[in-house]
């Protein structure tokens, strides 16, 4: 068991460095005009690169050959996919998704 004073130490030394990593590109790149092209790119491309691993790390263990035959997480994907086309807010599309799925594998396939 950690001590209070440990445990604060350690909350505190992670936010510092989780502070330092986020505040870090702003400092290196103060001026817009200074922003290397890779960087450029990177910006306009990883977030699609991201949300497709986090779509194959939440999908890779569904099994489509046993009960519930892959349905919650069928019904989840297409209602983030219509919410986003309709409203172009990941946040709620990804929120109403899990929403959803929870229901479904809490309630309905349980």
């Amino acid at each position: 068991m950690l001590s209070i004073q440990t445990s604060l130490t350690i909350i505190a030394v992670v936010a510092f460095i989780t502070l330092c990593t986020r505040a870090l590109p702003f400092l290196l790149f103060r001026n817009a005009a200074n922003i290397p092209r890779f960087v450029t790119y990177l910006g306009e491309v990883l977030p699609y690169a991201i949300m497709g691993m986090l779509i194959v790390y939440c999908l890779k263990s569904v099994s489509v050959f046993a009960y519930p035959f892959g349905i919650p997480e069928l019904i989840a994907v297409a209602v983030v996919v219509l919410l986003h086309l309709w409203k172009h807010n990941t946040l709620f599309s990804v929120g109403a998704g899990t929403v959803v799925y929870m229901i479904l594998v809490q309630l309905i396939f349980c």
